[in-house]
């Protein structure tokens, strides 16, 4: 029986349908298992130590998940192009791998610490020092390496080692011996500049700033003091020196000694030493107020009923609430006249009487209720 064409081109494709008897194409090649290279490698230098961090790879090459890892290479180099590891400055272990419940992989961050050798470091004191990592399979073969990463070379100092915390009325003294100026020689790194930098981390909040920088100067006694803070917290205190190196781009023509130096063409490179040990201070306020100065006492009064206005000196602390006013006559205790703190330095005594002398004086209250001590004492007479 002779079938028309278009029946026979359906039976046959529904033959192939149910019977799977379409014909097998080439037999694709195994995976290789190469874990994709990393592509988020950053980097972070504080003294001689570097931290790497990364995310773990889940997809390999030829994009199937990864079953399982290898060791990380740590490469590292004082050149600006790296094309292979060579002989790595480290080895992190292969990374233990979790799965989510659908079964595929996670990315997890991964973290590296690099000392670098100071004979590193003295290779080229003004450039900098290139990173990559590569992650290897079970078979220690690889897809290559991550991306570049550098951070400065440039030689750091060790903290001062009598870093010293006083707690005042004014904020926290901290005080240190200074080194002097920089023991690295003028003709290895010739456009380096330190400084002290002072961090402050709130206890409660665990939030941690920077207090304030000091430049290196002169060997001998250094002092910075804090005002930033807030009274009834507990604070740490560390320090360490701050290197700053300063080298020309290498885009700029040379310099000219009758020429300032363009900021643009100047490159400059930071790395913080290593840090002090912290110092704890519990900022309470038990310091009161300056004691007040100046105080005048007027009599006024004829043709009406008679006062005595006081004036003084107003006090700057900022923490200042208000004053206390005091009375004394022929010899007697003195008395506080205000029952409500005097918000401004100056007071009007009507509960006077004539012909007696009041003798006044007046304190400053902070608004933690801390109280000075009395003012240089002045007295009028009511006629």
């Amino acid at each position: 029986m002779n079938l028309p064409h278009e029946k026979f081109v359906v039976l046959t494709a529904l033959c192939l349908l149910l019977t799977g008897c379409a014909q097998t194409g080439p037999p694709l090649p195994p995976s290789l298992e190469l874990p994709k290279a990393p592509s988020d490698l950053r980097a972070s230098r504080k003294g001689n130590q570097v931290t790497l961090t990364w995310s773990e790879p889940t997809r390999t090459t030829d994009r199937q998940s990864v079953r399982y890892l290898g060791p990380t290479r740590i490469c590292r180099s004082v050149a600006t192009e790296v094309t292979e590891c060579g002989n790595p400055a480290g080895v992190a272990a292969a990374p233990t791998r979790t799965t989510s419940p659908s079964g595929s992989a996670k990315p997890a961050p991964q973290t590296y610490t690099d000392t670098v050798p100071s004979a590193v470091l003295e290779q080229d004191p003004t450039g900098e020092i290139t990173y990559a990592v590569e992650v290897m399979n079970r078979d220690g073969r690889s897809a290559g390496l991550s991306n570049r990463v550098r951070v400065p070379a440039t030689p750091t100092l060790p903290p001062p080692a009598d870093f010293a915390a006083q707690l005042t009325g004014d904020g926290v003294v901290l005080t240190w011996s200074g080194a002097g100026e920089s023991p690295i020689p003028l003709s290895v790194l010739p456009s380096v500049q330190h400084r002290y930098r002072v961090y402050r981390r709130d206890l409660g909040s665990g939030k941690d700033v920077p207090a304030g920088e000091v430049r290196m100067g002169e060997a001998g006694s250094m002092r910075f003091l804090d005002s930033g803070f807030e009274w009834e917290k507990t604070y740490t205190y560390r320090i360490n020196v701050m290197s700053v190196a300063r080298s020309r781009a290498s885009q700029c023509p040379p310099a000219q000694s009758s020429v300032t130096t363009s900021p643009d063409c100047v490159n400059e490179a930071t790395v913080e030493g290593d840090d002090s040990p912290e110092i704890k201070v519990v900022a309470h306020d038990v310091f009161p107020p300056d004691v007040p100065a100046g105080l005048q006492a007027v009599f006024s009064g004829e043709g009406q009923k008679p006062f005595v206005d006081l004036i003084w000196a107003p006090v700057t602390n900022a923490d200042l609430a208000g004053y206390n006013v005091y009375r004394s006559e022929a010899g007697g205790a003195a008395v506080k006249l205000n029952s409500e703190l005097v918000k401004s330095p100056s007071y009007r005594d009507n509960a006077v009487t004539s012909g007696k002398t009041y003798v006044y004086s007046v304190s400053a209250l902070d608004v933690r209720g801390n109280e000075s001590a009395k003012s240089e004492e002045t007295s009028e007479t009511v006629p």
